[in-house]
C-alpha cells in the first residue's frame, strides 16, 4: 500500500493535490439549460499541479491585492485565488507556493495539539490564519502559540499547537521546527535569502514557534529540519522533560489558563446564527443580485441540530455539482464532490422544524426563517439545504503508527463492510514491519482533532469501520478530515495526575489534611494519596492513580470551600530533571497581572509564547508556591517576577519557605517591574517600571543578567502585651512577615494605606502607573495639615540600646537605597557615625520623617530624611493603634512589639548588566526582529 512522506509539525511540503473533478451527480437544485458562469467561477484553472490542497482558479482583479507568497501587488489578469483558503498567487509565484491550503492543513498535522483561546480582542494589523483576510473585528488567539483566527473560523482551525510536554501518547527524540505561517513584522528577514519576509498588509512568511526564525514558506525548506530552541534555548523548560497524562483535562487546565467565562462563537454551542458568504472568511453578507440566489447549508446532523449554517451565494442558473462543490468549499471538505450530494430541507415556515427527507424524528431543525417572525412584507429567507455522503461500498483508510521510528507517516488501506478494527490492525503490521508481533499486543485508536480539545477513543475489535465512517459523515462530512486513526500498542498508561490543593487551614499533619480533604470532597483513599504537604502555606499536592477521580475531584474542587475558603485546585505535570541538558537553567516566570498597569494580560500571553507555558505562572491562580514545586527538583533554574515590589516580596517569601525542598535552594531572581513604585527594580537596573519593551529582549537581559546578594528581614509582630482592646481593636496574634526593601511606621504606612483602599475600591480606574502617582499626590495633600507626633507614640530600641526619637511623624527602616518611587532617603553625604548603605551588608538604616511637605521634598530631590540609626537588631513598641508597611503592603497593626532581625541567608538578585553602545547599522537579533508582534495590539 501506498505511504506517505513524513511530515513535519505542521508540514510545508512539496507535492500536489489537483481538486478533483466534478462529475455530474442528481439534479436536487437549479432549472435546466446551460449554466452561466459568476464571478465565482469565471477565470480559467491554474495551469500546472496545484500546490497542496489548494484550488486556484484565475481572476480578474479591479482593485490592487498581495501576493501572499511575495508580498508584492497583483493586478489585472495576474492573479490566481485559491477558492478554498483565500491564498493570492503571481501566476509566476504558483510553482512556489509550498503553503497547504486549509482545507488539506489537518491532514499534514505531525501531533495533534489543541489550542487555547483566550478572551477576543482587537489585533491591529493580524490576519486570520483560516481565511487570509484581516482582522478587523475582535477576534481570537491561542495563548500558547501565535495562531489568530475569526470567531467564525475557529472550527476550521487545526490542531496544530506547539507540543508542550510528552503526553503519553508520543515520544519524540527529536524537535523539528513549528512553522507559523504569517503575522511577522514588516522588517523581518529571511534567514535563507536575507531579503524582507514580513508583511503587515498581507499573510506571508513562516516562523519558527520555538527557535523564531524566519523565512519565506518557499525558502524555509533549505533549513535544517531541527530546531535548537534559539537564542533562549537554556532558558526554555524542554518540552521532552514534561510529562503530563491527561485524558478529558483541556489544555486551558494543562496550563492554568483562566477560562473565558462568555462563550465564543467559534465553540458554536450558543445557538446563534454561523453564517459567512463563500468560504470560510469573515464576510459581511450582501443583498445578492437578481441573477444570484443565497442558499443556506449544513454540514450534517450535528450542525442542523444547533441550527448552525453557512451561507452560499450561486448563481441562479448554476448546475447542482457547481452549487455542491462551492457547498464543500465553504467547509473546506477536499474530497471529491461526486461521494457527496445536497438534499433540501422542507419550509420552516409550515411546522417550525425542518427536517431532512427520510430522516423525521432525528431532531434536526432549521432556523425559523425572519420571514415569518414578523408582519410586514419581508425579502423571501434563503433556501436551506443539508450535504450528506453518498453510500460506499469500501474507502481507502490512512491508518498512523504512534511510534516515530517506523519510517512512515501512514499507510493507506482499503475498508470493506467486513472490516473490523482488529481486522485493520492484522492488516497494517506487517505494513509498519511489526508482522512478528500479535495483533493482540494493538489497537485501534480513533483521534478527533478539534481545534479546542483532541479526543482519543479505543475501538472495540469488533468495530465495524466502514459503519463508523458513514456515521462520521452523518454527523458532519467536515469531521471527517479532522478524525485520524492510529495504530498504539495495547499497554496501559499508569494514570499519574498530580493535583495542587491551596486554600487549606494552615499548620495541620497529613493524616489531618487527608482527613479533611476526604471529608470535603469524598477523595477515594485507593487511588488518592498525599504526595507532598506545605503545611505553613495551606497546600498539598495529591498523586491521583485514576484519571477519572483526578477530573472529578478538579472539578468539584473549584466550588468547594473549607472553614469558609474557597479550595484552589491545579493540575500539574512532572517535570523529567535527569533528561534535562546540562547547560540548560530554565526561567520559571511568575507574572501578577494587577500589578501597575494591569499589563500582566499581555505579557503572560508573551511569555507563554517564547517560554515553555509549563514554566508561567500566573500569581492570581495559586500564588507562588505552585511554581516553586514544580521546579523543586530542577537542578539549576532562575524567576523572573513581574510586578510591584509586594509581588516582589510575595514571591521572595513563598522562596524563603520552600528553599529547603528545593534541589536548587538559592536561585536567583530578576525583576520585571510593573507597580507603582518599583524600588528594587530601580537599584537592580530593571528600571521604573514596564513601559511596552519587546518580552524577548527583557528575557535576553536576565540571561546576561548579573548575580548580587540582598539582605532579607524578619519582622515579628506581637501584639499580645499592649492591652488588647484599645480603640476597641481585637488582640492579634503574633505573626511573622517579611521584607526586602523597607518597613515604614506613621505617615508613611497612612498614605500608602488610604491609596490600597482606594485601589480596593475601584480597580479599573488603577490602569496606568502614572494615574496611580496622582493618587498618592491627592491623598498626601489631604494629609499635609496632619500631626499626629509619632515620636510620642512609638518606642525605638537599636541592639538592645534605647535611642530617643526626634519630633517626626514617620520612622521607616531601608534596606536598599531607593524609597517612595526612586527618592534617596538616606543621602549622599558621608557621616562618620554611620557606614556607607549596602543592601548586603547585614544592617538597616533608620530614617525618620516630619511630614507630607518633608516626603515631598525628599522625593523632589531637595532634602534627605533624618538619619536616626543604623543596625541589624531593632524592638520598635506600639503605644497605640498605627498604620505599618512593609514593601508597599499596608495595614494598621495593634499595640504592641515589632522586633527586626536578619532572615536566614541572603537572597540571590539578578541586575541587569549595563548596556554597551550599540554600534552605528548594527543588525537586531532575529529573534527580536521576529516578536514585536508579541506585544499584543
Amino acid at each position: 500500500m501506498a505511504a506517505a512522506a513524513e511530515p513535519g509539525t505542521r508540514a510545508w511540503v512539496d507535492g500536489s493535490a489537483p481538486r478533483p473533478g466534478s462529475p455530474a451527480c442528481s439534479p436536487v437544485l437549479g432549472a435546466g439549460g446551460r449554466a452561466r458562469p459568476g464571478p465565482e467561477r469565471a477565470g480559467a484553472r491554474a495551469p500546472g499541479p496545484a500546490a497542496p490542497g489548494h484550488s486556484f482558479r484565475k481572476v480578474t482583479l479591479t482593485k490592487p491585492t498581495f501576493c501572499h507568497l511575495c508580498s508584492d501587488f497583483v493586478w489585472g489578469l495576474a492573479g490566481f485565488l485559491c477558492d478554498a483558503c483565500n491564498f493570492m498567487s503571481h501566476e509566476k509565484c504558483l510553482k512556489h507556493v509550498k503553503t497547504p491550503c486549509t482545507s488539506m492543513a489537518p491532514s499534514l498535522v505531525r501531533v495533534p495539539v489543541a489550542h487555547c483561546f483566550g478572551p477576543r480582542g482587537l489585533y491591529k494589523r493580524r490576519f486570520c490564519t483560516v481565511c487570509r483576510k484581516g482582522l478587523e473585528a475582535p477576534a481570537l488567539r491561542c495563548e500558547v502559540c501565535e495562531l489568530h483566527v475569526h470567531p467564525d473560523c475557529v472550527p476550521f482551525a487545526c490542531s496544530d499547537c506547539r507540543q508542550c510536554h510528552q503526553d503519553g501518547h508520543q515520544d519524540h527524540d527529536v524537535y523539528l521546527h513549528h512553522w507559523r505561517e504569517g503575522n511577522l513584522p514588516s522588517g523581518a528577514r529571511c534567514e535563507v535569502c536575507r531579503k524582507s519576509c514580513g508583511s503587515t498588509d498581507v499573510l506571508a512568511g513562516v516562523r519558527c514557534e520555538w527557535c523564531g526564525v524566519q523565512a519565506h514558506s518557499a525558502c524555509s525548506s533549505a533549513l535544517a529540519p531541527e530546531c535548537t530552541f534559539g537564542r533562549l534555548r537554556s532558558m526554555i523548560l524542554p518540552p521532552a522533560c514534561v510529562r503530563l497524562l491527561s485524558r478529558n483535562f483541556s489544555k486551558m487546565h494543562c496550563f492554568r489558563i483562566a477560562e473565558t467565562v462568555a462563550p465564543e462563537t467559534g465553540d458554536w454551542d450558543d445557538g446563534a446564527d454561523r453564517s459567512v458568504a463563500t468560504g470560510p472568511g469573515r464576510e459581511v453578507l450582501a443583498a445578492p443580485e437578481s441573477s444570484k440566489q443565497t442558499l443556506k447549508i449544513f454540514d450534517g446532523d450535528d450542525a442542523m441540530r444547533r441550527n448552525q449554517f453557512r451561507l452560499v451565494t450561486v448563481p441562479r442558473l448554476a448546475r447542482s455539482e457547481e452549487v455542491l462543490e462551492a457547498a464543500l468549499r465553504a467547509y473546506c471538505v477536499s474530497e471529491d464532490p461526486w461521494e457527496f450530494e445536497l438534499q433540501a430541507l422542507s419550509p420552516p415556515c409550515l411546522d417550525g422544524d425542518a427536517q431532512v427527507p427520510g430522516k423525521a424524528g432525528r431532531g434536526g431543525a432549521a432556523e425559523e426563517e425572519e420571514g415569518c417572525r414578523g408582519s410586514g412584507h419581508r425579502e423571501p429567507a434563503p433556501e436551506a439545504w443539508v450535504i450528506r455522503a453518498r453510500p460506499r461500498t469500501q474507502e481507502v483508510l490512512k491508518i498512523y503508527p504512534s511510534w516515530l521510528k517506523v519510517g512512515v507517516a501512514y499507510v493507506s488501506i482499503r475498508v470493506s463492510p467486513q472490516s473490523t478494527a482488529q481486522a485493520v490492525v492484522l492488516e497494517v503490521l506487517p505494513l509498519l514491519g511489526r508482522q512478528v508481533e500479535g495483533p493482540e499486543s494493538f489497537q485501534l485508536v480513533e483521534v478527533l482533532m478539534g481545534s479546542r480539545q483532541v479526543q482519543r477513543t479505543v475501538l472495540a475489535d469488533k468495530e465495524p469501520l466502514l459503519n463508523r465512517l458513514r456515521d462520521i459523515r452523518q454527523t458532519s462530512v467536515r469531521q471527517m478530515s479532522q478524525t485520524r486513526f492510529y495504530v498504539t500498542a495495547s499497554r496501559t498508561l499508569s494514570p499519574h495526575v498530580s493535583l495542587f490543593v491551596g486554600g487549606l487551614p494552615p499548620g495541620l499533619s497529613p493524616q489531618e489534611y487527608g482527613s479533611l480533604l476526604q471529608e470535603a470532597m469524598a477523595t477515594k483513599a485507593a487511588v488518592v494519596s498525599i504526595s507532598h504537604v506545605y503545611s505553613s502555606q495551606g497546600a498539598v499536592v495529591l498523586d491521583v492513580a485514576c484519571f477519572a477521580e483526578a477530573e472529578r475531584l478538579y472539578m468539584l474542587g473549584r466550588d468547594t470551600a473549607v472553614h469558609g475558603r474557597p479550595l484552589m485546585v491545579l493540575v500539574l505535570p512532572e517535570v523529567l530533571h535527569e533528561k534535562l541538558p546540562p547547560d540548560c537553567c530554565p526561567l520559571l516566570v511568575f507574572v501578577n497581572p494587577k500589578s501597575g498597569g494591569l499589563q500582566g494580560r499581555d505579557l503572560l500571553c508573551s511569555f507563554r509564547k517564547l517560554l515553555n507555558p509549563h514554566q508561567v505562572f500566573e500569581l492570581t491562580n495559586g500564588g507562588p508556591l505552585p511554581g516553586f514545586h514544580l521546579f523543586s527538583q530542577v537542578p539549576c533554574f532562575r524567576v523572573l517576577v513581574c510586578g510591584g515590589d509586594g509581588t516582589v516580596g510575595w514571591v521572595l517569601g513563598a522562596l524563603e519557605e520552600t528553599r529547603y525542598h528545593l534541589a536548587c535552594p538559592e536561585p536567583s531572581v530578576a525583576i520585571l517591574p510593573l507597580g507603582t513604585g518599583n524600588d528594587l527594580g530601580r537599584v537592580l537596573r530593571w528600571g521604573a517600571g514596564y513601559s511596552g519593551e519587546d518580552p524577548f529582549s527583557v528575557l535576553v537581559s536576565v540571561d546576561e543578567a548579573d548575580a548580587v546578594l540582598m539582605d532579607r528581614w524578619t519582622i515579628l509582630l506581637d501584639a499580645q502585651e499592649a492591652g488588647g482592646g484599645e480603640n476597641g481593636m481585637d488582640v492579634e496574634p503574633p505573626k511573622i512577615v517579611q521584607m526586602s526593601n523597607y518597613c515604614g511606621i506613621g505617615i508613611d504606612a497612612e498614605l500608602s494605606l488610604d491609596f490600597h483602599q482606594a485601589r480596593e475600591e475601584e480597580p479599573g480606574k488603577f490602569t496606568s502607573r502614572f494615574h496611580n502617582k496622582g493618587v498618592y499626590v491627592r491623598v498626601g495633600l489631604q494629609k499635609i495639615s496632619h500631626s499626629r507626633s509619632l515620636h510620642k507614640e512609638i518606642r525605638l530600641q537599636v541592639e538592645q540600646q534605647e535611642v530617643e526619637l526626634p519630633s517626626i511623624e514617620g520612622l521607616i527602616f531601608i534596606n536598599i537605597p531607593s524609597w517612595g518611587s526612586g527618592a534617596d532617603l538616606w543621602g549622599s553625604d558621608s557621616d562618620s557615625r554611620f557606614e556607607k548603605p549596602r543592601m548586603d551588608d547585614g544592617l538597616l538604616e533608620v530614617v525618620g520623617v516630619t511630614g507630607v511637605m518633608h516626603m515631598g521634598q525628599v522625593q523632589g530631590g531637595l532634602r534627605s530624611g533624618i538619619r536616626i540609626a543604623q543596625g541589624s537588631y531593632f524592638r520598635v513598641t506600639l503605644l497605640k493603634a498605627t498604620p505599618v508597611q512593609v514593601d508597599g503592603e499596608p495595614w494598621v497593626q495593634a499595640p504592641g512589639h515589632m522586633i527586626i532581625s536578619a532572615a536566614g541567608p541572603k537572597v540571590h538578585m539578578l541586575r541587569k548588566a549595563k548596556q554597551k553602545p550599540r554600534k552605528a547599522g548594527a543588525t537586531r537579533d532575529n529573534r527580536a526582529d521576529a516578536l514585536t508582534s508579541l506585544e499584543g495590539p
